[in-house]
């Protein structure tokens, strides 16, 4: 099988910092290669530099696409060669996508530009491909522009424009990271029919293994910049030569160990809980639409309910719900902790009783205050809730708090811009769990890490739960995660609980059709 793209001693440097370390691998015609490693092992900078996309790089060794050299290659040829011969699909649809031009339009203009269509043939053509990408009524959605659709319908735009001139070789960079299991699903099988279709070349970039799994042909294992091992997938899954990659195949989450202790009296439960927002619907009238409808639960002390379901389900609506996050007018039920109605509470009562639940969100850069060092954001809680504890016993806490969550008291004076991801994530699990709460609510606390930091945080909930008997309520669309840390689970559909129960029970023995189809798409 001939080598089409072919990168020999490539090396990338950030001024003085290599970050990219004389990578070489190769890409047949037609094969699928997945290129994995942890956040920070260098893939995305070397698909990047395939392409020769980020200015700031400077590059030295070779790419060889055909009969061309990318890295000394006038940028003519590159703009000539970008998107007609090689097409790139980015981690983030909503920032590589422009805002202000339909989706349509942007299809159309790859179409235009490299195949010379005129408007017409342009556009009857860009709604072909949005149809074969599995988008619904693509003659309606070409005109929309990116924030009127949702993760999935974003992502297969991007692939439908992408691929508008079928191009030879196709660059995914982490395609499917943002999206839940079924479209995850539904994307990765979408790439596999195209690639076979078109008998494309696909160069894969992950930090999924199980992904890699069902999808690649061969495998390229990165660890800060360099190469550490490659060959066929089943060969490296395998029989892994190389620690880093045993580490990696070794972080995938294990299932809950602990049985759930059924006679613990519920800490949070919630009846009849239901969400409803306005809408102006006319000239003179609100009409309320439902989002979560009729949801009773019940989460004992020292235990977690995970919350499962796709996007749009009403998952984290629920959880700001039972945390009272959300306008008291549009929540309906009751709400309990401890034996007191949580919903009843208003004003200076409900300030004081949120010492007892805390929130950790998806996304911790955009959670924590870049204004604020990590012991400011640390100790503002115990500064707002025991205001008698002086300075040196708030320091203290702090310490010990930030040394529970594996940071040394160095970072105190440092802001959140200078931590990784997987650090700033400890930081805010620090600042929810330093005022020792009763729920603590998750919302996707691992969905941007990569394997190894997510099994770190995940061993770091288990641990914090069994000291302090905190209840977890969890959120996330990845069911490995779910399996390896929640006692129960509930499952949304469309704002409703359509199942729920011990999480072993529910997985080997799922009784909705929903359900079946989720753990399918997650587990397979």
């Amino acid at each position: 099988m001939s080598e089409l793209l072919t990168v020999e001693g490539l090396s990338a440097r950030f001024g003085q910092q290599r970050v990219v370390d004389a990578v070489s691998f190769g890409v047949a015609a037609g094969e699928k290669v997945a290129l994995v490693g942890e956040s920070g092992s260098g893939k995305t900078v070397t698909a990047q530099a395939i392409l020769r996309l980020n200015p700031d790089v400077a590059l030295s060794g070779t790419v060889r696409y055909g009969r061309d050299e990318l890295v000394a290659a006038p940028e003519k040829r590159l703009r000539q060669l970008r998107g007609r011969e090689i097409g790139m699909i980015f981690q983030e649809p909503m920032t590589a996508l422009n805002p202000v031009y339909t989706v349509g339009n942007q299809i159309a203009e790859v179409l235009q530009l490299h195949l010379g269509l005129d408007k017409a043939a342009a556009r009857a053509e860009a709604i072909r491909l949005l149809a074969r990408t599995g988008i619904a009524e693509p003659e309606r959605k070409i005109d929309a522009f990116p924030f009127q659709l949702s993760g999935g319908q974003r992502q297969r735009a991007m692939i439908a424009m992408a691929l508008a001139a079928h191009p030879k070789l196709l660059i995914a960079d982490e395609p499917t990271t943002a999206l839940d299991v079924t479209v995850q699903s539904q994307i990765l099988e979408l790439l596999a029919d195209l690639q076979r279709e078109d008998g494309m070349a696909v160069l894969f970039i992950t930090h999924d293994l199980n992904l890699v799994r069902r999808f690649a042909d061969r495998v390229v294992v990165m660890q800060a910049g360099r190469v550490v091992e490659s060959g066929a997938v089943d060969k490296v899954f395998g029989q892994p030569s190389h620690p880093y990659t045993r580490a990696l195949l070794a972080s995938r989450p294990v299932p809950l160990a602990v049985a759930p202790m059924e006679e613990v009296p519920a800490r949070l439960a919630a009846r009849q809980l239901s969400v409803a927002f306005t809408r102006r619907s006319g000239w003179f009238r609100n009409e309320p639409v439902p989002i979560v409808r009729d949801v009773a639960l019940s989460l004992p002390a020292g235990q977690t309910l995970g919350i499962v379901g796709e996007s749009g389900s009403g998952k984290t609506t629920l959880g700001l719900a039972l945390m009272r996050l959300l306008d008291a007018g549009a929540v309906s039920g009751e709400i309990v902790l401890d034996g007191s109605r949580l919903d009843a509470l208003r004003g200076e009562a409900l300030r004081r009783a949120r010492r007892d639940f805390q929130v950790v969100f998806q996304d911790p850069y955009a959670s924590l205050s870049p204004r604020l060092t990590v012991g400011e954001i640390v100790g503002e809680g115990l500064a707002l809730h025991q205001p008698e504890l002086s300075p040196a016993e708030r320091h203290a806490r702090v310490v010990a708090m930030l040394a529970e969550v594996g940071l040394d008291e160095v970072v105190l004076d440092r802001y959140p811009h200078e931590f990784s991801g997987g650090q700033r994530q400890r930081i805010a699990i620090a600042r929810a769990v330093i005022l020792r709460p009763k729920v603590l609510l998750l919302d996707e606390p691992t969905s941007a890490l990569d394997a190894t930091l997510q099994k770190q945080v995940i061993e770091l909930l288990l641990d914090l739960q069994a000291r302090y008997g905190i209840s977890y309520l969890f959120i996330s669309h990845d069911l490995a995660v779910i399996r390896a840390l929640a006692h129960r689970v509930l499952v949304l559909k469309g704002g409703e609980v359509i199942e729920h129960g011990a999480t072993p029970t529910v997985f080997a023995s799922p009784r909705e059709p929903y359900t079946q189809a989720l753990l399918a798409a997650a587990l397979a």
